[in-house]
């Protein structure tokens, strides 16, 4: 599979894209005003313990308490509290005031906070180190028995009492040089976080595991990378030293963009990622899905839209959901979508269609880095499935509520608003040679502009050699904006694609 990674550094966001076989497949947004959570270990004080909800709440010094349930706690040898099973209930010795360390498993989401475990790891380049355990384990998806075999025995012979370990896929055909560096790593970072939660009160942060763009990186950047583009310097130097590091031989992949245009427009990726706010995706047969997202589940219909077949009911219906399968694998992927997910195929009579599709979806799905969870098609037509909430989704990522409709809709998001405004400028640099231009915004979004991106404002100007004169306007929607020269009004913003 060719794998190639694009990096894109914006105003108010860092966008990270990955194509297989020149197809995208997956999309990450790192925006500097949403701080990533999953993953930090923190010493919290326990709130509330609510057996008849089977979990307690955690004060970690965050908005809202963040969630324990019962089967997060680890076994009574792991923890300072005692953990028993009655009448299929979990008993644990827990009081409010208690000083608890728990780790972040899925960021808060609107009202509600954190879910946090005390089953710590911490990962690492190459290895995953499990705090207060005797399990030595290696990645499902290493095949290889031989070096299967090869990287446990290292990590059995490098394991520190009390200190389990599971070898990442990407480890395959490291040296025990490298394996062990990676180890002694997480060791460090481990006795350093409980040297910290030792000296300070709760609640409080003992580890901060990488914002989104280092630890995507961590976990895209291997040997089997066949082009890595960035258009920023400070992310060329990362990645170049992540590639010395780990002795991956690929520093000839690394390219540093240069040029004004927008690499995702530049690479055709912006357009692509626009439409994953749509909720219909066309397949080719002319066949259809629709995609919504409800507060308890996500929902995906198939329909056969234009689709018109030669053969049967039957063969046609399964024709559309072999494709659909693919395709929903797809978009789970790139929209970041969890939690429940519910799919409602075309009718099939035959239970040996059902099967196939049912088939075709984990074949799918095995490319997929988060866990999921797939049941096969009921007699309904409808296939049951989870998949694991690892961050926010692409629509949270780049839209916001709409104050106009109390949520029901969204909107562009002021950082994703400020990227389009930066893209804009670059293109017209390359049209035009006028460096004077007024720029019209929302009074919110002009206010964040000048005041908490003040110098992402002037860097904006001094990168594209332009001179802005901000005008507040609030006939402006808070997801537009509009340019003119400063000696006249007529809009400039259409002449150029955003």
């Amino acid at each position: 599979m060719n794998k190639e990674i694009y990096i894109s550094k914006g105003v108010g966001e860092t966008r990270i894209a990955v194509t297989e076989n020149g197809h995208l497949a997956e999309l990450h947004v790192d925006k500097e005003t949403q701080e990533r959570t999953v993953g930090n270990i923190y010493k919290g004080i326990v709130e509330n313990v609510i057996p008849g909800m089977q979990a307690a709440f955690v004060n970690i010094g965050q908005k809202v308490n963040a969630f324990l349930p019962f089967s997060e706690i680890s076994d009574p040898e792991h923890l300072d509290t005692d953990k028993t099973k009655k009448d299929n209930q979990i008993e644990v010795l827990l009081s409010p005031g208690q000083e608890i360390i728990v780790q972040v498993i899925k960021e808060p989401f609107d009202n509600k906070g954190a879910r946090v475990t005390t089953n710590l790891s911490i990962a690492g380049r190459f290895l995953v180190l499990i705090p207060k355990s005797k399990y030595v384990g290696v990645s499902k998806k290493l095949l290889d028995k031989y070096e299967r075999r090869r990287l446990k025995k290292i990590a059995l012979e490098i394991r520190k009492p009390g200190l389990g370990i599971i070898i990442r896929t990407v480890a395959e055909g490291k040296t025990e040089e490298q394996i062990v560096n990676d180890y002694n790593s997480l060791v460090k970072k481990y006795n350093d976080l409980i040297e910290l939660s030792d000296k300070k009160s709760a609640p409080m942060l003992a580890y901060n595991d990488l914002e989104t763009t280092s630890s995507v990186l961590r976990d895209l950047i291997n040997d089997k990378v066949s082009k890595i583009v960035t258009d920023s310097r400070e992310d060329y130097k990362k990645i170049l030293k992540i590639i010395k590091d780990d002795s991956l031989g690929i520093e000839d992949s690394l390219e540093h963009y240069r040029k004004r245009e927008p690499l995702f427009r530049n690479i055709g990726i912006h357009g692509p990622m626009m439409k994953l706010l749509k909720k219909k995706v066309w397949l080719k047969s002319g066949a259809y899905l629709i995609i919504e997202r409800t507060e308890a589940m996500v929902v995906v219909d198939v329909n056969s839209g234009k689709f018109v077949g030669k053969k049967g009911h039957e063969e046609n219906s399964l024709k559309i959901n072999l494709e659909a399968a693919t395709e929903i694998a797809k978009q789970l992927r790139l929209r970041h979508l969890s939690g429940l997910i519910l799919i409602d195929f075309i009718d099939m009579n035959e239970s040996a269609n059902r099967k196939k599709v049912y088939q075709q979806m984990k074949k799918e799905l095995r490319l997929d880095r988060a866990k999921v969870a797939v049941s096969e098609i009921s007699e309904f037509g409808v296939l049951e499935m989870t998949r694991e909430r690892t961050g926010l989704s692409m629509i949270d990522s780049i839209t916001e509520a709409c104050d106009c409709c109390n949520g029901w809709g969204r909107i562009i998001s002021k950082d994703t608003l400020l990227t389009s405004v930066d893209h804009w400028l670059r293109e017209y640099k390359q049209q035009n040679k006028d460096l004077r231009l007024k720029l019209y915004l929302h009074p919110e979004i002009a206010a964040y502009l000048k005041n908490e991106k003040t110098r992402d404002f002037i860097k904006l100007m001094w990168q594209n050699f332009v001179y802005l004169k901000i005008i507040e306007d609030y006939s402006f929607n808070k997801n537009q904006f509009k340019f003119t020269k400063m000696n006249d009004d007529i809009d400039l913003t259409n002449e150029i694609g955003t």
